[in-house]
C-alpha cells in the first residue's frame, strides 16, 4: 500500500530524452505482438510517428449535437484526410463505407449519458471490434472520481485482456476526475495510471507542463480537441502538444464544427505530420476552399 503521505512530485523526467524503441518505430510497442504493431503502424503514420484521429463518437453520450446531426454530411466527406476515425459500433455499421480504408478506433464502452452520471459504464464484447476489423479499442478511465474510478480502471484491464487475445491495441481516454485539477501532475497521474494498466495509446488533454505528462508515459499520447476553439487556438494547441512530445491528436468539435471542416483537418495534419507552425496553418486553413 502506497504512503500517501509521502507523495513526492517527481523530478528526474528526462525532458528530450527520448524513450527508446528498438524494433519498431512506436514509442513502448517494440515487444507487442506482430498484429498488434500491424494495427498500430495503421492509426499513427510510420514515416512520421504521429496520427491526426478524427472523433466523431460524441453522440453515444451527448445525441446528435451540433456537428454530428448528419454524420453522412457532415462526417463522411472528412475520412480522406484523417488519419484513423474514433467511432462507436453503431455509426461505424450503419453510416461509414467500408470502402473507406481508414483504421478506426472503436469507442468500447458504454452506459450512460449526460442526462445521468457519466463512466457508469460496461465494455463491449470484443469479438464485435474483431467483426469490425478494428485497429484499436478505447476505454473510458475516470481517475479521482470516487464514484466510478475503480469500475473505470477495472474496465480498462479487461479491455486489455481481450485486446491482448485478439491482438487489439487499447486505448486509454482520461476522463477529468470531479475533485483534480486539470493540470500536469492529474493528466500525468491518469495517463501514467492507464498505461501501467496495459493501455498502449493514452488519449488525454493538453496543459501547462504536457512534455511531463509524455515524458512519464511509456506509450504514445495523443490529446483531446475538448471543447470548440477558435481556429487558430485549436492549431496552436495541436502545435504546443505535438512539440511537447504528443504522437498526434484526436480532435472531433475543433473539426466538424469549424465553419470550414475539411480546411481545418486539412491544416490540423500540416501541424502534425510536417511541424507547421500555427500561423502558416492558419493561413492554409484561410487559403483552403469551402467545399
Amino acid at each position: 500500500m502506497a504512503d500517501l503521505d509521502d507523495i513526492r512530485d517527481g523530478k528526474e523526467y528526462g525532458i528530450g530524452v527520448a524513450q527508446q524503441a528498438d524494433g519498431f518505430f512506436l514509442k513502448g510497442s517494440a515487444h507487442l505482438d506482430w498484429g498488434m504493431q500491424d494495427r498500430l503502424s495503421r492509426i499513427f503514420n510510420p514515416a512520421t510517428g504521429k496520427t491526426v484521429m478524427l472523433a466523431f463518437d460524441h453522440g453515444f453520450i451527448m445525441g446528435p449535437t451540433s456537428g454530428v446531426e448528419r454524420i453522412d454530411l457532415s462526417i463522411l466527406p472528412l475520412i480522406e484526410h484523417a488519419d484513423c476515425l474514433m467511432c462507436t459500433r453503431g455509426v461505424l455499421r450503419s453510416l461509414v463505407p467500408p470502402t473507406s480504408r481508414k483504421p478506426v478506433c472503436l469507442r468500447s464502452d458504454a452506459g450512460t449519458s449526460i442526462m445521468t452520471e457519466l463512466n457508469h459504464n460496461v465494455v463491449i464484447d470484443v469479438q464485435d471490434a474483431v467483426r469490425l476489423n478494428a485497429s484499436a479499442i478505447a476505454v473510458m478511465v475516470a481517475v479521482g472520481d470516487p464514484a466510478t474510478e475503480a469500475d473505470t480502471i477495472a474496465n480498462l484491464y479487461q479491455a486489455v485482456d481481450d485486446g491482448l487475445a485478439a491482438g487489439i491495441p487499447v486505448m486509454g481516454v482520461t476522463a477529468v476526475g470531479k475533485d483534480m485539477a486539470r493540470d500536469a501532475r492529474y493528466f500525468g497521474l491518469a495517463s501514467r495510471i492507464c498505461a501501467e494498466n496495459g493501455a498502449n495509446i493514452v488519449k488525454t488533454y493538453y496543459t501547462e507542463g504536457f512534455e511531463k505528462v509524455v515524458a512519464c508515459c511509456p506509450v504514445p499520447i495523443v490529446i483531446a480537441g475538448g471543447k470548440k476553439l477558435p481556429e487558430k487556438e485549436a492549431l496552436e494547441l495541436a502545435y504546443m502538444a505535438i512539440r511537447s512530445g504528443a504522437a498526434g491528436v484526436d480532435m472531433g468539435r475543433n473539426v466538424f464544427q469549424s465553419e470550414k471542416p475539411a480546411a481545418m483537418i486539412k491544416a490540423v495534419g500540416a501541424v502534425v505530420h510536417q511541424g507547421m507552425k500555427p500561423a502558416d496553418a492558419l493561413q492554409l486553413f484561410h487559403d483552403t476552399p469551402h467545399p
